[in-house]
């Protein structure tokens, strides 16, 4: 079986300068739920890796985060879909935790608990600090042009050799084809 590790917020979800605080504030991107059902079809196990600084910063609890990631779970689901693991990163930037992208050890603790590498496990984000974290921990980075991802490519210097995709859905079916 193989694994791809996904960003949340602006990869699976649209993302907030506001950040999402609750199960309400969670929607999907299209397409996005049923490009993690192809995956888990083709037999993948599907990661979340998140930073969710919002619970340092008093945004919302972590009951608030668990609530979201149940409808999160509970979406793919109806899309015929699995998300196996949520690994999350709850500090705030000056914490300066080891877990929080772009730093990778939130992907050395997915390696890690799965007893695996990630050499050529692709890292789909939507943020210069995920492609980063990917690079870091082994990871093949993927970049994806919703949420962040617009402004990331335009501050890509030496990250031409991304890929970069319109969305998940198009990432998932460019992996899928060669797969």
């Amino acid at each position: 079986m193989q694994l791809i590790i996904l960003d949340r917020d602006g990869v699976i979800n649209h993302d907030s300068d506001d950040y999402i605080k609750s199960p309400e504030e969670w929607t999907p991107i299209p397409g996005s739920l049923e490009a993690i059902a192809r995956l888990n079809q083709a037999g993948y196990r599907v990661i979340v890796a998140t930073n969710q600084s919002g619970v340092a910063r008093g945004l919302f609890s972590f009951d608030d985060l668990n609530a979201i990631h149940e409808k999160m779970h509970n979406a793919v689901a109806e899309a015929g879909g699995n998300i196996e693991a949520i690994f999350f990163c709850p500090h705030a930037p000056t914490e300066n935790c080891a877990c929080r992208k772009p730093r990778p050890g939130l992907l050395h603790d997915i390696a890690t608990r799965l007893g695996t590498s990630l050499n050529n496990v692709s890292m789909v984000g939507d943020s210069l600090r995920d492609l980063q974290a990917a690079i870091a921990s082994g990871a093949r980075p993927v970049l994806v042009l919703t949420g962040k991802g617009k402004k990331t490519l335009a501050t890509m210097e030496g990250f031409e050799d991304v890929p970069v995709y319109e969305n998940l859905a198009a990432a998932v079916d460019d992996l899928l084809s060669v797969a």
